[in-house]
């Protein structure tokens, strides 16, 4: 999730923990501790990009980094506060299901959660939910700047933290369903139209849950489309992206791009763009796939030309975006 959701949704958490008076206290202690696993971004000072793409929601998403980072906050809260009669154990608690809450929601994005970190770098996603989802987000947005707003002893205050809540993990119910109804519907059509697969996922196109962006094949290439939660028809314009491994030979040992080949979960193909070779990762989408079926990859990597990658999970995500485009998406989403 976005930092700005976590800040919400932990500030509404920290109201529902505490009594009338203390609210907009825990609402600033929820606030920090939800976005403590993000204290990640400062690897960017010194890492390389690559090194970074390991280093973000990797040991400060794991539930190590938790156990060790929740009494830390828990003792820095009790001495703060003293005089008080909160007990240690519910600051535990408290922080406990913020930094936790953290690490769960996360996974419901595409990025990857290395939760088991430094024990093991398998990476965990649900490809849920778009990593910037308006119709999850808005809700604790609008709570946390009511409860802000509101008297300390306020009685709507106990409204406001509980559709703060209540509202965005319905949502997060729904998009659940449409995953696994995508997922059903796509294997019939793996089967149907003979798409030969080892590995695939699904997960939302950009700020929505309705349309879906589907890859799925082997070593030698991809097969990549969209799907509508509203598509009748049991097909899928599928575009083929040849992996083109033998283009790395000339690169094979470097550093850059085993890294890349491992943040990228096997799922990437390589091209040829003017003089240097690029790399790309499949899970983040396409610039207008649902436009332009051959359209470039979000993520694109230069491998011969590392000083051009200050920025590559989302480059370009929004470029070429107008009214008409918004326009073919919302009738791409309404279904064939």
């Amino acid at each position: 999730m976005d930092s700005i959701t976590h800040i919400a949704i932990g500030a509404c958490v920290g109201e529902a923990f505490f009594k009338k008076g203390f609210g907009k206290k825990a609402m600033i202690w929820g606030a920090l501790a939800q976005s403590i696993p993000d204290i990640d971004f400062i690897t960017s000072l010194w890492m390389s990009t690559s090194e970074n793409l390991l280093a973000h929601r990797g040991f400060t998403h794991s539930i190590l980094f938790a156990l060790l980072i929740v009494p830390v906050f828990a003792l820095a809260a009790d001495k703060i506060h003293k005089p008080h009669n909160i007990r240690f154990s519910t600051w535990i608690f408290f922080f406990a299901t913020e930094v936790f809450l953290h690490l769960f929601l996360d996974g419901f994005n595409n990025y990857g959660t290395g939760w088991l970190e430094p024990f093991s770098h398998t990476r965990f996603s649900f490809n849920t939910v778009y990593v910037a989802d308006f119709f999850f987000s808005i809700w604790p947005g609008i709570a946390m700047l009511m409860l802000i707003t509101l008297n300390s002893y306020s009685t709507k205050r106990k409204f406001w933290w509980k559709f703060g809540l209540i509202i965005p993990f319905i949502y997060l119910s729904y998009c659940t369903v449409n995953k696994i109804r995508i997922n059903r519907d796509v294997k019939e059509i793996f089967a149907k139209q003979n798409i030969r697969y080892t590995r695939y996922f699904t997960t939302p196109a950009p700020l929505q849950n309705w349309l879906w962006y589907i890859v799925a094949g082997n070593d030698s290439g991809y097969y990549v489309g969209f799907r509508s939660v509203f598509d009748s028809k049991k097909e899928i314009a599928f575009e083929y992206f040849a992996r083109n491994d033998s283009l790395l030979a000339p690169v094979a040992d470097h550093e850059d791009l085993q890294k890349l080949i491992r943040f990228s979960q096997q799922f990437y193909t390589v091209e040829k763009y003017n003089n240097t070779l690029v790399f790309n990762d499949l899970r983040f989408g396409q610039i207008l796939g649902w436009q332009n079926a051959r359209g470039r990859f979000v993520f694109h990597y230069y491998l011969q030309h590392p000083q051009d990658n200050q920025l590559v999970v989302q480059r370009g995500r929004f470029e070429g975006w107008n009214r008409q485009t918004v326009s073919v998406l919302m009738k791409r989403i309404k279904g064939n």
